[in-house]
Protein backbone atom coordinates (compact mmCIF):
# COMPACT_ATOMS: atom_id res chain seq x y z
CA UNK A 1 0.00 0.00 0.00
CA UNK A 2 1.27 3.46 -0.80
CA UNK A 3 1.63 6.21 1.76
CA UNK A 4 -1.04 8.86 2.02
CA UNK A 5 -0.82 11.60 -0.60
CA UNK A 6 -0.06 14.98 0.88
CA UNK A 7 -0.98 18.34 -0.60
CA UNK A 8 1.77 20.07 -2.57
CA UNK A 9 2.33 23.76 -1.89
CA UNK A 10 3.85 26.25 -4.28
CA UNK A 11 7.52 26.72 -3.56
CA UNK A 12 10.17 29.23 -4.54
CA UNK A 13 13.54 27.91 -5.67
CA UNK A 14 16.73 29.77 -4.88
CA UNK A 15 20.10 29.50 -6.54
CA UNK A 16 23.63 29.80 -5.32
CA UNK A 17 27.11 30.47 -6.64
CA UNK A 18 30.49 30.42 -4.98
CA UNK A 19 33.56 32.31 -6.16
CA UNK A 20 37.17 31.50 -5.36
CA UNK A 21 38.49 34.63 -3.67
CA UNK A 22 42.11 33.68 -3.14
CA UNK A 23 44.61 31.48 -4.90
CA UNK A 24 43.77 27.83 -4.35
CA UNK A 25 40.64 28.58 -2.36
CA UNK A 26 37.37 26.78 -2.89
CA UNK A 27 34.22 28.31 -1.52
CA UNK A 28 30.66 27.02 -1.57
CA UNK A 29 27.42 28.84 -0.91
CA UNK A 30 24.34 26.73 -0.49
CA UNK A 31 20.80 27.91 -0.93
CA UNK A 32 19.06 28.21 2.39
CA UNK A 33 15.67 26.68 3.16
CA UNK A 34 13.22 28.26 5.53
CA UNK A 35 10.14 26.68 7.03
CA UNK A 36 6.89 28.58 7.38
CA UNK A 37 3.59 27.41 8.73
CA UNK A 38 2.38 24.78 6.31
CA UNK A 39 5.22 25.44 3.85
CA UNK A 40 8.59 23.70 3.54
CA UNK A 41 11.25 24.84 1.12
CA UNK A 42 12.72 21.97 -0.93
CA UNK A 43 16.41 21.24 -1.27
CA UNK A 44 18.19 23.41 -3.83
CA UNK A 45 21.22 22.75 -5.95
CA UNK A 46 24.49 24.17 -4.64
CA UNK A 47 27.50 25.41 -6.56
CA UNK A 48 31.15 25.23 -5.50
CA UNK A 49 33.70 27.06 -7.67
CA UNK A 50 37.46 27.26 -7.95
CA UNK A 51 40.11 28.65 -10.26
CA UNK A 52 41.57 25.75 -12.22
CA UNK A 53 43.67 26.76 -15.26
CA UNK A 54 43.70 29.04 -18.26
CA UNK A 55 42.20 27.80 -21.51
CA UNK A 56 39.71 25.24 -20.20
CA UNK A 57 37.65 23.38 -22.81
CA UNK A 58 36.04 20.06 -21.83
CA UNK A 59 35.95 17.55 -18.99
CA UNK A 60 35.10 13.88 -18.44
CA UNK A 61 34.58 11.93 -15.22
CA UNK A 62 36.24 8.58 -14.51
CA UNK A 63 34.12 6.30 -12.32
CA UNK A 64 36.98 3.82 -12.11
CA UNK A 65 39.49 6.32 -10.73
CA UNK A 66 37.06 8.90 -9.31
CA UNK A 67 38.83 11.80 -10.98
CA UNK A 68 37.79 14.57 -13.33
CA UNK A 69 39.83 14.90 -16.51
CA UNK A 70 39.97 18.34 -18.14
CA UNK A 71 41.64 19.77 -21.23
CA UNK A 72 43.33 23.13 -21.64
CA UNK A 73 44.75 24.93 -24.65
CA UNK A 74 45.78 28.57 -24.85
CA UNK A 75 46.09 30.73 -27.94
CA UNK A 76 46.06 30.22 -31.68
CA UNK A 77 48.45 28.08 -33.72
CA UNK A 78 51.15 27.33 -33.06
CA UNK A 79 49.74 26.39 -29.64
CA UNK A 80 52.56 25.83 -27.17
CA UNK A 81 50.52 25.84 -23.94
CA UNK A 82 48.19 22.87 -23.48
CA UNK A 83 47.64 20.23 -20.82
CA UNK A 84 45.55 17.25 -19.83
CA UNK A 85 44.60 17.82 -16.19
CA UNK A 86 43.79 15.22 -13.55
CA UNK A 87 41.49 16.96 -11.06
CA UNK A 88 40.33 15.84 -7.64
CA UNK A 89 36.51 16.16 -7.77
CA UNK A 90 36.32 16.66 -3.99
CA UNK A 91 38.85 19.48 -3.61
CA UNK A 92 38.73 20.77 -7.21
CA UNK A 93 42.52 20.88 -7.18
CA UNK A 94 44.82 19.62 -9.93
CA UNK A 95 46.43 16.32 -8.92
CA UNK A 96 48.58 16.03 -12.05
CA UNK A 97 49.14 17.86 -15.32
CA UNK A 98 50.32 16.16 -18.51
CA UNK A 99 51.75 18.07 -21.47
CA UNK A 100 50.92 16.73 -24.96
CA UNK A 101 53.78 15.77 -27.30
CA UNK A 102 55.72 18.50 -29.10
CA UNK A 103 54.92 18.65 -32.81
CA UNK A 104 57.32 21.40 -33.86
CA UNK A 105 60.63 21.90 -32.08
CA UNK A 106 61.19 25.25 -33.80
CA UNK A 107 58.02 26.88 -32.47
CA UNK A 108 57.47 24.71 -29.40
CA UNK A 109 53.99 23.79 -30.69
CA UNK A 110 52.32 20.84 -28.99
CA UNK A 111 49.54 18.45 -29.92
CA UNK A 112 46.99 20.60 -28.09
CA UNK A 113 44.02 18.82 -26.47
CA UNK A 114 40.39 20.04 -26.63
CA UNK A 115 37.69 17.34 -26.49
CA UNK A 116 37.99 14.54 -23.94
CA UNK A 117 36.39 11.21 -22.96
CA UNK A 118 37.41 8.43 -20.59
CA UNK A 119 37.57 4.71 -21.25
CA UNK A 120 37.38 3.08 -17.83
CA UNK A 121 37.35 -0.39 -19.38
CA UNK A 122 40.91 0.09 -20.66
CA UNK A 123 41.91 2.81 -18.17
CA UNK A 124 42.66 5.38 -20.85
CA UNK A 125 41.74 8.95 -21.76
CA UNK A 126 40.89 9.98 -25.34
CA UNK A 127 41.32 13.53 -26.61
CA UNK A 128 40.62 15.40 -29.80
CA UNK A 129 43.59 17.43 -31.01
CA UNK A 130 41.49 19.84 -33.02
CA UNK A 131 44.21 21.93 -34.65
CA UNK A 132 46.26 18.85 -35.56
CA UNK A 133 43.32 16.95 -37.11
CA UNK A 134 44.02 13.96 -34.87
CA UNK A 135 42.86 12.18 -31.74
CA UNK A 136 45.12 10.87 -29.00
CA UNK A 137 45.10 8.27 -26.25
CA UNK A 138 46.65 8.64 -22.78
CA UNK A 139 47.02 6.31 -19.81
CA UNK A 140 44.78 7.21 -16.88
CA UNK A 141 47.24 5.61 -14.48
CA UNK A 142 50.42 7.40 -15.57
CA UNK A 143 49.30 10.12 -17.98
CA UNK A 144 51.61 8.66 -20.62
CA UNK A 145 50.79 9.48 -24.24
CA UNK A 146 50.01 6.14 -25.87
CA UNK A 147 49.01 6.96 -29.45
CA UNK A 148 48.08 9.66 -31.93
CA UNK A 149 45.53 8.69 -34.58
CA UNK A 150 45.27 10.72 -37.81
CA UNK A 151 42.63 11.95 -40.23
CA UNK A 152 39.97 13.48 -38.01
CA UNK A 153 39.45 16.87 -39.66
CA UNK A 154 39.11 19.57 -37.00
CA UNK A 155 38.07 16.93 -34.46
CA UNK A 156 35.72 18.40 -31.89
CA UNK A 157 34.27 15.74 -29.59
CA UNK A 158 35.09 12.16 -28.69
CA UNK A 159 32.90 9.62 -26.89
CA UNK A 160 33.71 6.06 -25.78
CA UNK A 161 31.47 3.00 -26.15
CA UNK A 162 33.05 0.63 -23.65
CA UNK A 163 30.70 -2.24 -24.43
CA UNK A 164 31.64 -2.31 -28.12
CA UNK A 165 35.27 -1.21 -27.62
CA UNK A 166 34.90 1.85 -29.82
CA UNK A 167 35.84 5.51 -29.52
CA UNK A 168 33.90 7.82 -31.84
CA UNK A 169 35.24 11.23 -32.89
CA UNK A 170 33.44 14.02 -34.74
CA UNK A 171 35.31 15.55 -37.67
CA UNK A 172 33.73 18.98 -37.79
CA UNK A 173 35.95 20.01 -40.70
CA UNK A 174 34.64 17.53 -43.27
CA UNK A 175 31.40 16.06 -41.92
CA UNK A 176 32.88 12.79 -40.72
CA UNK A 177 32.26 10.45 -37.81
CA UNK A 178 35.18 8.11 -37.17
CA UNK A 179 35.27 5.05 -34.91
CA UNK A 180 38.51 3.64 -33.50
CA UNK A 181 39.08 0.31 -31.76
CA UNK A 182 39.87 1.13 -28.13
CA UNK A 183 42.09 -1.95 -27.82
CA UNK A 184 44.19 -1.72 -31.01
CA UNK A 185 43.65 2.01 -31.84
CA UNK A 186 42.91 1.05 -35.43
CA UNK A 187 40.20 2.83 -37.41
CA UNK A 188 37.07 0.67 -37.63
CA UNK A 189 34.43 2.81 -39.32
CA UNK A 190 34.16 6.15 -41.12
CA UNK A 191 30.97 7.90 -42.21
CA UNK A 192 31.00 11.18 -44.14
CA UNK A 193 27.90 13.36 -44.51
CA UNK A 194 28.41 16.02 -47.15
CA UNK A 195 27.72 19.53 -45.86
CA UNK A 196 27.38 18.41 -42.24
CA UNK A 197 29.21 19.93 -39.27
CA UNK A 198 29.16 17.23 -36.55
CA UNK A 199 29.95 18.57 -33.10
CA UNK A 200 28.72 17.01 -29.82
CA UNK A 201 28.40 13.23 -29.49
CA UNK A 202 26.49 10.72 -27.38
CA UNK A 203 26.44 6.93 -27.64
CA UNK A 204 23.91 4.28 -26.67
CA UNK A 205 26.11 1.44 -25.44
CA UNK A 206 23.26 -1.05 -25.57
CA UNK A 207 22.74 -0.62 -29.31
CA UNK A 208 26.11 0.82 -30.23
CA UNK A 209 24.46 3.73 -32.05
CA UNK A 210 26.25 7.07 -31.84
CA UNK A 211 24.39 10.37 -32.20
CA UNK A 212 26.06 13.53 -33.44
CA UNK A 213 24.67 17.06 -33.31
CA UNK A 214 24.84 18.57 -36.80
CA UNK A 215 25.35 22.29 -36.39
CA UNK A 216 24.74 22.91 -40.07
CA UNK A 217 21.66 20.75 -40.51
CA UNK A 218 19.39 21.35 -37.47
CA UNK A 219 19.42 17.60 -36.96
CA UNK A 220 21.06 14.64 -35.29
CA UNK A 221 23.12 12.18 -37.28
CA UNK A 222 22.65 8.61 -36.05
CA UNK A 223 25.23 5.97 -36.97
CA UNK A 224 24.98 2.30 -36.06
CA UNK A 225 28.20 0.28 -36.10
CA UNK A 226 26.29 -2.33 -38.10
CA UNK A 227 24.66 -0.08 -40.73
CA UNK A 228 26.26 1.21 -43.89
CA UNK A 229 24.47 4.55 -43.98
CA UNK A 230 23.49 7.05 -41.29
CA UNK A 231 19.97 8.15 -40.45
CA UNK A 232 18.84 11.70 -39.71
CA UNK A 233 16.61 12.94 -36.90
CA UNK A 234 15.24 16.49 -36.57
CA UNK A 235 16.52 18.71 -33.75
CA UNK A 236 16.22 22.42 -32.95
CA UNK A 237 18.05 25.45 -34.34
CA UNK A 238 21.81 25.09 -34.30
CA UNK A 239 22.26 21.86 -32.29
CA UNK A 240 25.81 21.72 -30.93
CA UNK A 241 25.69 19.19 -28.08
CA UNK A 242 23.65 16.05 -27.41
CA UNK A 243 22.90 13.75 -24.46
CA UNK A 244 20.73 10.66 -24.02
CA UNK A 245 18.15 9.56 -21.47
CA UNK A 246 18.93 6.57 -19.27
CA UNK A 247 16.89 4.23 -21.48
CA UNK A 248 18.34 5.62 -24.71
CA UNK A 249 14.91 6.41 -26.14
CA UNK A 250 15.22 10.19 -25.89
CA UNK A 251 17.91 12.63 -26.96
CA UNK A 252 18.45 16.12 -25.62
CA UNK A 253 20.05 18.63 -27.96
CA UNK A 254 21.50 21.96 -26.85
CA UNK A 255 20.40 24.36 -29.59
CA UNK A 256 22.92 27.18 -29.69
CA UNK A 257 21.06 29.38 -32.17
CA UNK A 258 17.72 29.37 -30.36
CA UNK A 259 19.07 29.16 -26.80
CA UNK A 260 17.04 26.09 -25.95
CA UNK A 261 17.12 22.35 -25.38
CA UNK A 262 15.18 20.08 -27.72
CA UNK A 263 13.65 16.88 -26.37
CA UNK A 264 13.81 14.36 -29.22
CA UNK A 265 11.87 11.08 -29.43
CA UNK A 266 14.37 8.82 -31.19
CA UNK A 267 11.79 6.18 -32.10
CA UNK A 268 9.38 8.67 -33.66
CA UNK A 269 12.24 10.80 -34.99
CA UNK A 270 10.54 13.97 -33.82
CA UNK A 271 11.08 16.89 -31.45
CA UNK A 272 8.45 16.56 -28.71
CA UNK A 273 9.37 19.61 -26.60
CA UNK A 274 11.50 22.72 -26.92
CA UNK A 275 12.52 24.33 -23.64
CA UNK A 276 14.17 27.80 -23.67
CA UNK A 277 17.23 27.65 -21.42
CA UNK A 278 19.33 30.74 -22.13
CA UNK A 279 21.32 32.53 -24.80
CA UNK A 280 24.09 30.52 -26.39
CA UNK A 281 23.13 27.05 -25.16
CA UNK A 282 26.40 25.22 -25.71
CA UNK A 283 26.64 21.99 -23.73
CA UNK A 284 24.06 19.54 -22.40
CA UNK A 285 24.29 16.59 -20.00
CA UNK A 286 21.68 14.23 -18.55
CA UNK A 287 21.47 13.10 -14.93
CA UNK A 288 20.04 9.56 -15.08
CA UNK A 289 19.53 9.34 -11.32
CA UNK A 290 17.14 12.30 -11.27
CA UNK A 291 15.89 12.42 -14.84
CA UNK A 292 17.11 16.00 -15.05
CA UNK A 293 18.87 17.66 -17.97
CA UNK A 294 21.47 20.39 -17.44
CA UNK A 295 22.41 22.96 -20.05
CA UNK A 296 25.38 25.33 -19.98
CA UNK A 297 24.34 28.61 -21.60
CA UNK A 298 27.53 30.37 -22.67
CA UNK A 299 26.15 33.81 -23.54
CA UNK A 300 23.75 33.90 -20.58
CA UNK A 301 26.52 32.84 -18.19
CA UNK A 302 24.48 30.23 -16.34
CA UNK A 303 23.39 26.61 -16.12
CA UNK A 304 19.74 25.64 -16.32
CA UNK A 305 18.27 22.49 -14.79
CA UNK A 306 15.43 21.15 -16.92
CA UNK A 307 12.66 18.68 -16.14
CA UNK A 308 12.27 17.15 -19.63
CA UNK A 309 9.02 15.36 -18.82
CA UNK A 310 7.30 18.60 -17.85
CA UNK A 311 9.21 20.58 -20.42
CA UNK A 312 10.27 23.37 -18.07
CA UNK A 313 13.28 24.87 -16.32
CA UNK A 314 13.24 24.12 -12.59
CA UNK A 315 16.44 25.94 -11.59
CA UNK A 316 18.84 28.52 -13.01
CA UNK A 317 22.32 28.55 -11.50
CA UNK A 318 24.83 31.34 -11.99
CA UNK A 319 28.35 30.41 -13.04
CA UNK A 320 31.33 32.36 -14.26
CA UNK A 321 31.13 34.03 -17.65
CA UNK A 322 31.21 31.82 -20.74
CA UNK A 323 30.42 28.33 -19.37
CA UNK A 324 31.89 26.03 -21.98
CA UNK A 325 31.22 22.41 -21.07
CA UNK A 326 29.22 20.31 -18.62
CA UNK A 327 29.48 16.69 -17.54
CA UNK A 328 27.39 14.81 -14.97
CA UNK A 329 28.38 11.92 -12.72
CA UNK A 330 26.59 10.45 -9.68
CA UNK A 331 24.16 13.34 -9.34
CA UNK A 332 26.92 15.94 -9.55
CA UNK A 333 27.63 18.22 -12.50
CA UNK A 334 31.01 19.71 -13.36
CA UNK A 335 31.03 22.87 -15.45
CA UNK A 336 34.11 24.46 -17.01
CA UNK A 337 33.99 28.11 -17.99
CA UNK A 338 36.20 30.46 -19.97
CA UNK A 339 35.74 33.44 -17.69
CA UNK A 340 39.36 34.09 -16.76
CA UNK A 341 37.98 35.27 -13.40
CA UNK A 342 40.11 33.08 -11.12
CA UNK A 343 42.56 34.76 -8.71
CA UNK A 344 45.42 34.31 -11.17
CA UNK A 345 43.39 34.73 -14.33
CA UNK A 346 42.35 31.08 -14.45
CA UNK A 347 39.13 29.81 -15.88
CA UNK A 348 36.82 28.24 -13.29
CA UNK A 349 35.49 24.80 -12.56
CA UNK A 350 32.04 24.68 -10.92
CA UNK A 351 30.76 21.62 -9.05
CA UNK A 352 26.97 21.49 -8.86
CA UNK A 353 25.26 19.20 -6.36
CA UNK A 354 21.97 18.67 -8.12
CA UNK A 355 18.96 19.07 -5.85
CA UNK A 356 17.10 15.87 -4.97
Amino acid sequence: MSAAIRPIHRIRRTTAIAVALASGSVLALAGTASAHAGHTEPAVSTVTSAGLAQGLYQSAYSERNQVLWATTAVGRPPVSTSALLKVDPKTLKVKASYTPPVTDTNTGAVEAVYGVAVDDEHNTVWTTNTRNNTVAVYSQRTGKHLATLPNVAHGRDVVVDERHNLAWASGNGDGTLVAFDTRTYKEKKRITVEGAAPTGLAVNERTGTVYAADLNGNRLIAVSPYAKDPTFIPAGEGPISVALSADGATAYAADQTSGAVSVVDLRKKAVTKTVPTGAGALSVAADPSMGRVLVANRTAGNVTVVDPRKGKVVETLATGANPNHITVARGTAYVLDKSGSGPEGQDLVHRIRIAR
